[in-house]
């Protein structure tokens, strides 16, 4: 057995996490960590949140045998937790539930959230409206460029999207447009971070939110294995590898979590390579990065010699962030984790080959994971298994596809000179 108790009483895990603030905030951090210690155990707080789970966001969530595709890798056995198919569409929702019920008791009437892809937006903005919360998103306007679909369904939902123009114009500029807000309205104001970065205690309470996914795998895998009759290599009916996207790295965290004291289970972080590893257009903090301090927490990120954060790129809005959550700092430090790359082009392929094998349409950062498993899977036995979480759904990211992917794409066998124009993605039939 795996003996893992993290993070300390401060917040960190090992060198990690802790939490580095202004002044400020001193106040609204220690006011967020009494409220969380204290209903995190609270009979009516666990309840409550069970029941939003289960008849809001229509969980648990099922696991899918990916049958066809796993016959065409000719290995392992490819699974795939469908958190695409809660409401909002992506494994989101789970934390802004968890956080917008701590914001009501704690008596914050006003919610502030980041957003890369728009699926934290979207969650934030669903649950805002739902329990009558004024909500303010923040997004780089980058993304509010490629992600405009998502931005209109914030805007429906009632929530106030800004964009933010500074610096890369992405994530990272958005969270700190958030902190900023903050730290301006400490009183009214409950900030709901998407991911498990930022100070203590929002590592591990998203961390604890997002765990819902993996506990349901480990009833779910077994279940699955009989159904199959499948003779599961390990002992314990679990799977050999458990595979998931890493931006800032919640969906990641939220499957890993209770797998950690499995040991026989490989966990594995897919990181965005962008344009490549040996390039400057990537997202790689955990393979490319060095310790520092970022948004509160100390962990990878990804800086230049100075300690000024560079850069990101990624074809995924959700994986463009220069750091990561400390616990997975942690887990790659101590080897219970491993993390890799996947290029954009790996994942579009990944994209496209799942819609046609699976009839599933995954969020480009999802394709991430599924690119990996693909890879994965063609060097293990028909015996193994592996279980990608499938984070979201990719209705979000048709513009980019489509932008990016050769007009044949988009074309039938028995349609010659089909294209795509431009932005506007009109589909044109020469007869």
């Amino acid at each position: 057995m795996f003996e893992y108790q993290q993070p300390d009483a401060a917040g960190h895990f090992g060198v990690y996490g802790g939490s580095f603030v202004s002044e400020t905030l001193t106040h609204a951090i220690n006011e967020l960590k009494a409220a969380y210690a204290h209903y995190q155990h609270d009979p009516d707080f666990i309840a409550e949140f069970k029941s939003e789970l289960a008849h809001f966001v229509g969980r648990p969530s099922p696991v899918y045998h990916a049958a066809r595709m796993s016959r065409e890798m000719g290995g392992a056995q490819i699974f795939l937790k469908r958190e695409d198919l809660n409401h909002t569409g992506a494994h989101k929702i789970n934390n802004t539930i968890g956080q917008a019920m701590l914001a009501k008791r704690m008596g914050k009437p006003r919610i502030i959230a980041e957003t890369g892809a728009g699926q934290h937006g979207v969650a934030t903005a669903t649950i805002c409206a739902r329990y009558g919360l004024e909500c303010v998103v923040y997004m780089g306007a980058e993304d509010v460029k490629r992600q405009s679909p998502n931005v209109y369904r914030m805007k429906l939902l009632g929530a106030t999207v800004v964009p933010v123009d500074s610096g890369s114009r992405t994530l990272k500029d958005a969270l700190n447009e958030a902190m900023r807000d903050w730290v301006a309205n400490v009183d009214n104001t409950y900030y709901i971070i998407g991911t498990v970065a930022g100070p203590h205690p929002y590592p591990m309470m998203v961390r604890d939110f997002q765990s819902v996914i993996g506990e349901e795998c480990l009833t779910q895998m077994p279940e699955m294995f009989k159904s199959l009759k499948m003779v599961a290599s390990s002992g314990d009916m679990q799977p050999d590898a458990v595979v998931a996207c890493v931006g800032g790295g919640s969906n990641a965290m939220g499957i890993f979590y209770p797998y950690i004291h499995h040991s026989h289970t490989r966990l594995i972080g897919v990181e965005a390579a962008g344009e490549g590893l040996d390039t400057h257009k990537h997202s790689a903090s955990l393979q490319l990065g060095s310790p520092g301090v970022l948004h509160g927490n100390r962990t990878y990120i990804l800086q230049d010699d100075n300690g000024q954060i560079t850069e990101t790129h990624s074809i995924s809005a959700g994986l463009d962030y220069p750091g990561v959550g400390p616990e997975h700092a942690f887990l790659k430090d101590i080897g219970r984790a491993e993390y890799v790359g996947i290029t954009d082009k790996e994942a579009l392929e990944a994209f496209h080959y799942l819609c046609r094998t699976e009839g599933i349409i995954p969020a480009l950062e999802s394709s991430h994971a599924v690119a990996y498993a693909m890879q994965l899977a063609k060097t293990m036995r028909p015996d193994q298994s592996i279980l990608v979480n499938m984070s979201g759904r990719g209705d979000k990211d048709i513009g980019t596809v489509a932008d990016l992917s050769n007009a044949d794409f988009f074309c039938r066998p028995s349609c010659q000179g089909q294209a795509v124009k431009g932005g506007e993605h009109i589909i044109q039939v020469h007869k």
